[in-house]
């Protein structure tokens, strides 16, 4: 039984019950018989276990859960749209960023350079959006131990289907052994391990190439800076945000954890034939085809052509439920245009 000093301003009744509750790990037994207790396991301290401090017992209301809290290492695209749609849920969100500067008129926490103990403590998820590096995962690196002794509902981390290499254009699902060919592919597929290693509920999905509000190919067709580089047999996955989000959304709410998913939508294909669909919805000239052997392009440019593969992404729809509002690039960018929320 816990230690009651904490609870020093609960009646006898509510004491008792406080009591039994941090013991016990199912709280269904005791609903009926809190309906007439007032007080708040806030401020109980040390009294009752982390994960329960904030549930209320209100008058006439039974036990009342608190609000779902997210922490967010790496506030970036997809992370920032997750929050969107939690908070119109009630979720409190909290997010990381280098600088600490606002993200879409968000406050964030400025990380490294802010104290996150209390941050871990008030969390009940979690998502690591922060990319590794030579050294390993930044997150873990320097918050391991405090992590490993936290308590969470769900943890997701986002990673690549970078992971899986080169397939020669060939069909891989979440059961192809990963075969990671860049740096950041064997950087990611360490982290991927690491974090299922730390024995947290761990979730990790394997995104495809980003695309959705602000993010895509018309501002660099408007530009007139777009390349249609062409590379025979090269086809990539994509996914829009607000699938990303979906699959989020509906993991949090049916959590598996050590569960791996490929997020992408249902139409591999040539980043050529996406551009061009692109131009055309514009009513823009089709940028001329460049043979990828011969193209000037950066190393970092280059690399994302090392690897062609199609992505299945038979499981988010299988376990999770989730029916794409975006299964092809032509819905994405179609929708995206017809909105007039394209990139600045």
């Amino acid at each position: 039984m816990p230690n009651s000093a904490g609870l020093a301003g609960f009646s006898d009744t509510a004491r008792s019950i406080t009591l039994a509750v941090a013991d016990s790990v199912g709280l269904g037994p005791f609903v009926q018989i809190m309906q007439d207790v007032s007080g708040n396991l806030a401020e109980a301290g040390d009294a009752v276990p982390r994960h329960m401090r904030g549930w209320k017992f209100g008058r006439g209301n039974g036990i009342v859960p608190p609000m779902k809290r997210l922490l967010v290492f790496g506030y970036g695209y997809s992370a920032r749209a997750l929050a969107s749609h939690l908070r119109a849920q009630g979720w409190d969100v909290r997010g990381t960023t280098r600088d600490g500067t606002p993200r879409g008129g968000e406050a964030t926490l400025q990380w490294p350079g802010t104290e996150m103990a209390g941050h871990l403590d008030w969390a009940s998820h979690l998502l690591i959006s922060a990319g590794p590096d030579a050294q390993g995962d930044p997150v873990l690196n320097a918050l391991g131990d405090q992590l490993r002794a936290a308590q969470f509902d769900w943890v997701g981390y986002l990673s690549t289907t970078g992971v899986y290499g080169d397939h020669g254009g060939g069909w891989v699902d979440e059961g192809t052994p990963p075969r990671p060919e860049t740096r950041r592919g064997m950087w990611r597929l360490a982290a991927e391990a690491a974090w299922r290693d730390t024995g947290l509920p761990v979730h990790v999905f394997r995104l495809a190439g980003i695309y959705g509000p602000g993010r895509g190919p018309f501002a660099k067709l408007r530009a007139g800076t777009a390349r249609r580089i062409v590379k025979p047999n090269q086809v990539f996955s994509r996914i829009h945000v607000a699938d990303i989000v979906q699959v989020l959304a509906a993991s949090i709410a049916r959590p598996n954890p050590g569960a791996v998913y490929n997020v992408c939508d249902d139409d591999p294909a040539p980043p050529e034939d996406v551009l061009e669909f692109a131009a055309n919805l514009l009513g823009l000239p089709v940028p001329p085809a460049e043979d990828f052997a011969t193209a000037e392009m950066t190393p970092m440019a280059r690399s994302f052509y090392a690897a062609s593969k199609r992505i299945r992404n038979t499981r988010i729809k299988t376990e999770l439920g989730v029916h794409l509002a975006y299964p092809t690039y032509r819905a994405g960018l179609t929708a995206l245009h017809a909105q007039r929320d394209m990139d600045p």
